[in-house]
């Protein structure tokens, strides 16, 4: 068989997927069983993909009356340590048990054979996400403020949470975590890539000499940004739940404020291809550096290495995307819209990293 029909992104039976080139992402008569099992709502089932992500798959589930969402991992086989939903879902178990904005999580599948991939279920959350456009409801320069104030203060709540309480001292190893995402991407660049890129090796140099010394450890996101916080959607503006968990380990916070400022759209700024929300760039909300001064003062960390962990965070981004770009080429993401663009992206990525080490 040849053609799209060979590649159906849902199936209503495993039965249906024999013969594809690549599995489906989701079987709709094992979904089904699935929430039957956890008495999730009942009788037939509709679907619809939402969210922005390019890496994990999530589908607003419609069940009579009860709308859930369903998030998984990409088709198998998947990188070591990554896309692990069960490890998700945790986290976001353990930051409901101390109040903190999450999705409640409704059920959890480890079993792989069921769609491939382990998976969970959350409660869908009706509210706004900020992105390439201001929402209505923030349509005002004092509404723009509040919301970008939220996005540091939230950040703040969670780097600030008492991790005994939410059962999450062990999700990971805070000391020695910049040390090792230094190693771990240096060893990560050599593995993705097939083409030359030397400053993926200049700047990693940079990092391991000029790392600075962690303050204090925190539950650390590692993609918070405007795209994974949801907004009630009416009212001052609110947190209503922070998203994308995937992730999240304990370490050295800064590198979320990093990470989060790094990718930041800023009107004073230049555009670059990792300015991930630009609606930014109007009137009234924060700047980068509004953001980190709100930050420092929210939590009395010490912001003077920011720029170290803003290189980071790019240099990091640039490997995760290479790895994209290489399996692209390599044929392994049929259909892809976005990874062709990635050919010029991660040199563009790698060259705004470097002129951070100067």
């Amino acid at each position: 068989m040849t053609g799209p029909e060979t590649n159906a992104e849902v199936v209503a039976t495993i039965a249906e997927a024999a013969g594809f080139t690549m599995p489906p992402l989701l079987i709709l008569d094992r979904v089904v069983a699935f929430l039957d099992e956890h008495g999730i709502g009942e009788g037939d089932i509709s679907w619809r993909r939402i969210g922005d992500g390019q890496s994990n798959v999530t589908y607003l589930i419609e069940r009579g009356q009860t709308r859930v969402v369903l998030r998984r991992g990409p088709r198998p086989p998947l990188p070591k340590s990554t896309h692990d939903m069960v490890r998700e879902a945790t986290v976001q178990q353990g930051l409901a048990r101390v109040g903190a904005p999450v999705p409640r999580i409704l059920a959890v599948c480890a079993d792989p054979d069921v769609l491939g991939v382990p998976f969970y279920v959350m409660e869908y959350l009706d509210g706004v996400i900020l992105l390439d456009e201001t929402p209505a409801a923030f349509d005002t320069t004092r509404a723009k403020r509040g919301a970008s104030e939220a996005l540091v203060d939230t950040l703040v709540e969670f780097h600030s949470l008492d991790l005994d309480r939410a059962g999450l001292t062990e999700f990971g190893r805070p000391d020695g975590y910049l040390e090792r995402q230094v190693k771990t991407f240096t060893g990560l660049a050599t593995q993705v890539s097939r083409r030359e890129l030397p400053l993926v090796a200049e700047v990693g140099a940079w990092l391991e000499r000029r790392r600075p010394a962690s303050q204090r450890a925190a539950l650390v996101h590692g993609d918070y940004r405007f795209g994974n916080v949801m907004f009630r959607p009416e009212g001052p503006p609110s947190v209503l739940a922070v998203l994308d968990w995937e992730m999240a380990t304990l370490g050295d916070p800064l590198a979320d404020l990093g990470y989060l400022t790094a990718t930041y759209s800023d009107p004073a700024s230049p555009r670059t291809v990792m300015e991930l929300t630009s609606a930014t760039r109007e009137p009234g909300y924060l700047t980068r550096d509004q953001l980190a001064e709100r930050y420092a003062a929210g939590t009395g960390l010490d912001i003077s290495d920011l720029g170290w962990y803003q290189a980071l965070a790019l240099w990091k981004a640039s490997v995760f995307l290479e790895a994209i770009y290489t399996r692209w080429r390599a044929g392994e993401r049929p259909g892809d819209t976005f990874a062709h663009t990635l050919e010029v992206a991660v040199p563009e990525i790698l060259e705004r990293a470097q002129e951070l080490t100067r």
